[in-house]
């Protein structure tokens, strides 16, 4: 739609006249609101205050207003009578002066009451039935106890005068006798080679000295058709 010089003449009229945005739209008719607004403030036209606050100011004033007259007709209210003065009776009755307690040092010295009863106690309960300790139920550690004295193990009659495990020294032969877990199992005992773990009749046993190369002889071959040594 464009703006003739007709109907600018009419949006400058009506704004002047006071009329409201929408009221101008409406008689010119095609256009909105707020096109009104945007061609009013493109030709220059003086701005306006909102009609929104304008209601608002006037329906204070008039509120005020009520408000003025309503306190205007009420009558002037009598001033309070004063109450009759009432003589303050006379206390027959007087509270026990406590007497001060005496000195915990003195002769006469007796146990001050507590003065707050006795609470009952509460005990939280963790997981498990784990009884917690408040800050008044922890004790003492309790002091370690003394160190056992270890006992050696009488050993069984069969190896009463052989050489056991715990017998096993650095000057000693370890050569095995017998099998693990037989009751007369023990070990050589006697003194060790110098340099080696056994005497001299066991690093003979232990120690071999390998043949030539040529002399050597294969294995036999395993059982069951294991493979062949070449």
């Amino acid at each position: 739609m464009s703006w003739t010089d007709e109907r600018i003449a009419t949006l400058k009229k009506m704004w002047e006249g006071g009329s409201t945005a929408s009221q101008i739209a409406e008689e010119l008719g095609g256009v909105s609101r707020n096109a009104v607004i945007g061609k009013a403030h493109r030709l220059g036209l003086k701005s306006r205050p909102s009609p929104v606050k304008a209601n608002e100011k006037k329906k204070a004033a008039k509120k005020a207003a009520a408000t003025k007259a309503t306190t205007a007709k009420k009558p002037a209210s009598k001033p309070a009578a004063k109450p009759a003065a009432t003589k303050a009776a006379p206390a027959t009755d007087t509270a026990p002066t406590p007497k001060p307690a005496a000195a915990p040092g003195g002769n006469n010295s007796q146990p001050v009451p507590n003065p707050t009863p006795d609470l009952p106690k509460i005990v939280s309960v963790g997981p498990g039935g784990f009884l917690r300790q408040g800050p008044g139920d922890q004790q003492p550690p309790i002091p370690p106890a003394p160190p056992r004295r270890l006992v050696p193990a009488k050993p069984s009659p069969e190896i009463a005068d052989k050489t056991s495990l715990l017998d096993l020294s650095d000057k000693v032969c370890r050569w095995p006798m017998g099998h693990p877990g037989e009751p007369d199992f023990h070990f050589c005992g006697t003194d060790v080679n110098p340099g080696f773990p056994y005497c001299v009749e066991h690093c003979g046993r232990a120690y071999q000295a390998q043949l030539p190369r040529g002399a050597r002889r294969p294995p036999p071959p395993l059982p069951f058709g294991g493979p062949r040594v070449r």
